[in-house]
């Protein structure tokens, strides 16, 4: 009969131990668009660009904004978008769960910028839940004040190019 043997067994499990973590490192750290909410894409891409003058548009979910508008974030949970510095942009839900939601743009320290926000927290959407405002490097997520965890990423570049990939819709 085989002798038990604590040393080897504590070893094993360190070994274990140090596989489940850098496969959960792994697993969190992939390029794609994830926040920290499991939504990661995994296709290299670190957000959508958004052409100037684009209606973005969200369905909210209490659990994440859904992409509906433009093309490029339809379907995605909680998408990054990329937006050009100085341009002009309408953001808002037009879809929802019947939970309340607000839309919010928030800097970097989760305080709102300029005022840019659909307001009150409604159940149903309607033509107050969007609005219009100009991408400055202040921006730095979208999100619902209610729900945390409906929060999605902004990165503005600067208004010297880009790839253009995305249309207006």
């Amino acid at each position: 009969m085989a002798q038990d043997n604590p040393v080897s067994r504590r070893t094993a499990l360190k070994l274990t131990g140090a596989a489940a973590s850098t496969a959960l490192v792994a697993g969190c750290s992939g390029g794609g668009n994830g926040n920290g909410n499991g939504n990661g894409d995994d296709s290299g891409s670190s957000g959508v660009e958004i052409e100037p003058g684009t209606h973005i548009d969200f369905s909210g979910q209490t659990t994440h904004w859904e992409g509906l508008a433009p093309s490029g974030i339809e379907g995605q949970q909680n998408p990054t978008i990329i937006l050009t510095e100085g341009e002009t942009y309408t953001i808002g839900w037009s879809e929802g769960d019947g939970a309340n939601h607000n839309l919010e743009l928030r800097n970097s320290n989760g305080e709102v910028v300029d005022e840019y926000t659909t307001g009150a927290t409604v159940a149903e959407p309607g033509d107050s839940e969007q609005f219009e405002f100009t991408a400055s490097s202040d921006l730095a997520t979208y999100n619902c004040n209610p729900h945390p965890q409906m929060e999605g990423m902004i990165e503005v570049q600067s208004g010297s190019g880009g790839s253009g990939n995305e249309s207006s819709e």
